[in-house]
């Protein structure tokens, strides 16, 4: 907690590339940015005459439908110089020195990696992304830049831990960056002579998590090609539903190695309607770390609970199944609960509830095995003593990517695009 604490006063040094918490939805970073449509189509790119950009004071800077449009029109077209990524393979003095400080990012806060970057390209005076970063808020209103009395008001351990560790991450990285730059050429300074501190470096790296997609990068020789983060201009500002009307698809022609990005409507849109893609199938606990928002309702909100006979002992006796298996289990009970991976060596006790399985398998094999009055019951699923999958349809909740189809992350999270 107590770094948390330490990051908010290095928020209220405004300077060009700092960021502060805001109750409310913030401003551009210029107060007249430049016109992010005209840009876009200016540079190659398509926009449907029907999608402008709004605001309202719920989700911000949005995109709407001004009539109707129909299905399977494209909305949005990005050629491939326009989107913003991190490409290491500059080898002058300024991205030697990114590519050094990117190197020190470890690799599930990837977000920051690309937040090196678009720092920058803000900082970079005739910026070939200028429109677009002049178009981004001000300041971001996720949990690192919550006052620590905020913090605390979580109440929910995995979350508090997830959020100390990226303010811890920043203002270590803070020292690191600051480091790197002493005694550096003007030409070689990455940001232009400016400082970096915890703020700043806060402000992109939620830029990017709440922003960025992962698509398809360059191709490799085994004819599969590289996932690779990247911000996508416009179409950023679409916002998220779990019952999207639109959806994003990389097109590339033959002989072109070079791909288009494409928003494409999923049906027909009605006027007024927002443009909406499905950031993924996620818990409020990413929403509200990388987008500062949580789903009312959420289908796919779970908490996390360390499996413990003792715990089990009293919620069996506060539903009034009482068994003492629970804290202290039979040979053949404790044989199972090790193949479940809840007993034994070095065994996993995070156990999920809620999501679209309500009760995670392990734990629901694990209850019925525990009420279990003798070994013979649980055989009947199989001849000899059953393992996780034979006890219950056990799933594993890691994410995974299917073969054969494009995927896309928005902020760190795979979402399917067919």
């Amino acid at each position: 907690m107590a770094a948390s604490k330490m990051l908010i006063p290095t928020l209220t040094h405004f300077r060009p590339l700092t960021c502060a918490a805001t109750a409310s939805y913030p401003a551009r970073l210029v107060p007249h940015p430049p016109d992010l449509l005209k840009w876009v189509k200016r540079e190659g790119g398509f926009v449907h005459e029907a999608v402008k950009i709004t605001q309202d004071t719920t989700h911000g800077l949005g995109l709407v439908a001004s009539r109707e449009i129909p299905k399977g029109s494209d909305l949005i077209v990005l050629p491939d110089h326009v989107p913003l990524k991190f490409q290491s393979d500059k080898g002058d003095g300024a991205g030697s020195v990114l590519l050094h400080l990117s190197n020190q990012v470890p690799e599930e806060l990837w977000a920051m990696k690309l937040g090196l970057k678009l720092l920058q390209e803000r900082a970079k005076v005739g910026s070939f992304w200028w429109t677009y970063i002049s178009n981004l808020p001000e300041t971001y209103s996720v949990p690192i830049f919550f006052a620590g009395e905020d913090i605390k008001n979580l109440q929910y351990a995995p979350l508090l831990y997830q959020v100390n560790k990226r303010c811890c991450f920043l203002l270590e990285f803070e020292q690191e960056v600051k480091n790197a730059l002493k005694s550096l050429k003007p030409s070689e300074h990455p940001f232009g002579g400016q400082g970096v501190d915890a703020s700043s470096l806060g402000w992109a790296m939620s830029a990017v998590s709440s922003r960025a997609f992962r698509l398809y990068g360059k191709k490799l020789p085994d004819g599969t090609h590289s996932d690779i983060p990247m911000m996508l201009p416009l179409i950023d500002m679409c916002n998220h539903s779990f019952n999207p009307n639109a959806r994003i698809l990389q097109e590339q022609d033959a002989g072109n190695p070079k791909m288009l990005i494409k928003v494409v409507a999923e049906r027909q849109i009605q006027q007024s309607d927002p443009l909406l893609l499905n950031y993924g199938c996620l818990s409020n606990d990413f929403f509200l770390l990388d987008y500062g928002f949580v789903i009312p309702s959420n289908p796919y909100d779970y908490i996390e609970l360390k499996y413990d006979g003792a715990l089990m002992d009293a919620a069996s006796m506060a539903a009034g199944v009482s068994s003492p298996n629970f804290s202290s289990p039979a040979p053949w009970q404790q044989e199972i609960l090790s193949q479940l991976n809840l007993d034994g060596e070095a065994p996993n006790l995070k156990v999920i509830i809620g999501g679209p399985e309500l009760v995670e398998g392990r734990l629901l094999a694990a209850l019925r095995v525990l009420l279990s009055n003798d070994m013979e019951s649980v055989q009947r699923v199989g001849d000899t003593v059953p393992d996780a999958e034979e006890i219950c349809d056990y799933r594993c909740h890691e994410r995974s990517h299917k073969e054969g189809e494009a995927s896309v992350i928005k902020g760190d999270h795979h979402c399917l695009i067919y």
